[in-house]
């Protein structure tokens, strides 16, 4: 159990892009964005008005997906995960998330925050923070055995670090 976790937390550390799957009034959509992982809590910016966020304000249940793009089936790995989404609103939590996301990409919080930056600091002063926070969570690993898919269980407070 531990190895799967570590083998979890490893992936999300070492990637940057999630594929957020939302729905409103029964019309599926995905979008990707950058995250950050703070355990197993997914932090990602966005505009509130974009069509993944409107619909997050209307039903926060997700899906997500990290996995890269392999051209040998064998070699798939990923993270398939279903949970909720929580705008990140209490200037604690604000603080927190920025601070996630600024050790993962320092330069970008640096560009976005920076007023000379022009166009990126006006955009980023309309974005929010939001939280994934895992129901649900698996680890596929075809390099472990073809359909290698493994469910981490998740505990009460599991999911934060």
């Amino acid at each position: 159990m531990a190895d799967l976790e570590e083998q979890v937390l490893e992936y999300l550390r070492t990637h940057n892009t999630m594929t957020l799957g939302t729905c409103r009034d029964g019309v599926p959509w995905n979008a990707t964005v950058f995250y950050a992982s703070d355990g197993l809590q997914l932090y990602f910016f966005s505009a509130p008005d974009s069509r993944h966020c409107t619909n997050l304000a209307d039903n926060p249940r997700v899906a997500v997906t990290v996995q890269e793009d392999y051209k040998d089936w064998r070699e798939i790995k990923g993270i398939q995960l279903e949970g909720t989404v929580e705008l990140v609103d209490s200037v604690i939590a604000k603080a927190k998330a920025l601070a996630v996301y600024a050790r993962k990409y320092p330069g970008i919080i640096k560009l976005f925050t920076d007023p000379a930056s022009g166009i990126y600091h006006k955009a980023f002063l309309k974005v929010k923070f939001y939280r994934v926070t895992p129901e649900r969570l698996y680890y596929i690993d075809n390099q472990q055995g073809f359909g290698k898919r493994q469910e981490l269980a998740l505990g009460e407070g599991a999911a934060a670090s």
